[in-house]
């Protein structure tokens, strides 16, 4: 599987791999890419299959299928080993590679994620926003979906991240959209695995998040041993964009103290 990425920072440097969540594409971490470049950081942020300018022909894509193509891509880098992080179903896909996969990661980040099985009702939605997807396309989608990917507040103060968050939903390719909710639909429960994982993590969560609530980063935060939770003041789904310089702040403060320096 070929992924688009952008590689950023110097090679020699601690390699940062992070992981977008859905609809989005790899610029979702544009501002976070940077700045850790910037601190001498080598961070590569793929576009997942199907989304962006990563092709996939999927009817529907597994978690594990991400994942393993993030290993491959990883590989193709030759990063041995990396810090790992996701937002959302990137969240999860870093969940499902750190159950596979965990000696490659020297550290975690899980934001704004959910462990857990939905619920029959939530699993029949995503099958049934994959058809409808399908059929009529990202737009109409997007525009639903934005009141409650932000908060208030930042649509309110924030109109260039309201405008980067509807353009990257728009313009996500509605198969891999659709594949990817298939797939999501039947994820496992990633709850009992979290107790195995052994590298330091940071829990991430807008503190008005509407999909994925304070309750659920709390939930990761008490079964990862050693985790460390940081709420994001005012933010809703999106705190890297909404509120990048506090979610800076915590992942670079983070860094220092879990040893992965550049």
């Amino acid at each position: 599987m070929n992924l688009a990425y952008d590689d950023l920072g110097p090679r020699g440097g601690s390699a940062v791999l992070l992981v977008h969540g859905h609809p989005f594409d790899r610029s979702m971490w544009r501002p976070q890419a940077e700045r850790l470049a910037a601190d001498g950081f080598r961070v590569v942020t793929p576009d997942l299959r199907g989304y962006g300018e990563s092709k996939s022909e999927d009817t529907k894509t597994g978690l594990d299928v991400f994942a393993n193509d993030l290993i491959q891509l990883a590989d193709h880098l030759e990063l041995a080993s990396f810090v790992l992080g996701g937002l959302s179903m990137g969240g999860q896909i870093v969940m499902q590679l750190a159950k596979d996969h965990l000696k490659r990661v020297k550290a975690l980040l899980l934001a704004d994620t959910f462990p857990g099985l939905d619920t029959p009702a939530a699993k029949q939605a995503r099958i049934d926003t994959a058809a409808r997807i399908t059929e009529e396309g990202m737009a109409r989608y997007a525009d639903e979906l934005l009141p409650k990917m932000i908060s208030k507040r930042t649509r309110a103060t924030r109109p260039d991240v309201e405008a980067h968050v509807r353009r990257m939903m728009r313009d996500a390719p509605e198969e891999g959209a659709a594949a990817a909710l298939r797939g999501r639909a039947e994820r496992p429960d990633y709850t009992p695995t979290l107790k195995h994982i052994d590298v330091p993590t940071l829990v991430v969560v807008g503190s008005e998040d509407e999909f994925t609530p304070v309750a659920d980063a709390q939930l990761i935060h008490r079964e990862v041993a050693g985790s460390t939770l940081v709420v994001i003041e005012g933010a809703g789904h999106l705190p890297n964009l909404e509120c990048e310089t506090e979610f800076d702040e915590a992942l670079s403060t983070f860094l220092k103290n879990s040893g992965a320096t550049p």
